[in-house]
């Protein structure tokens, strides 16, 4: 399976500004699909925002306008921008792919895989 490691999150003022980190590694074949879920205490995960490898696009209605995902596949890496935070965007982040990986007995398999998460703190 993919390995995914976020990174990026902390503390900021509503109204600030954070930018998200996540880096693939493994024996990877392709990342299909990128994307960020968050979730935030006593709540599901929800998708925040998704990319395809040919850099489609999509978001939740809640952060549209204000978050970017972008995509650096060179570096199988993803990335969310987001702009103008709200108290309610506090959550733990978790970066997902859908990807190809090479197995043990040199087969490509599919999965998806999760991240550990990043903590992103909001204060009003």
């Amino acid at each position: 399976q993919v390995q995914l490691v976020e990174s990026g999150g902390g503390l900021v003022q509503a109204g600030g500004s954070l930018r998200l980190s996540c880096a693939a590694s493994g024996s990877i074949f392709s990342i299909n699909a990128m994307g960020w879920y968050r979730q935030a205490p006593g709540k599901q995960r929800e998708l925040v925002a998704s990319i395809t490898s040919g850099g489609s696009t999509n978001y939740a209605d809640s952060v549209k306008g204000r978050f970017t995902i972008s995509r650096d596949n060179a570096k199988n890496t993803v990335y969310l921008q987001m702009n103008s935070l709200k108290p309610e965007d506090t959550a733990v982040y978790y970066c997902n792919a859908d990807s190809l990986s090479w197995s043990l007995a040199g087969e490509p398999v599919a999965s998806i895989d999760w991240g550990q998460g990043t903590q992103v703190t909001v204060s009003s």
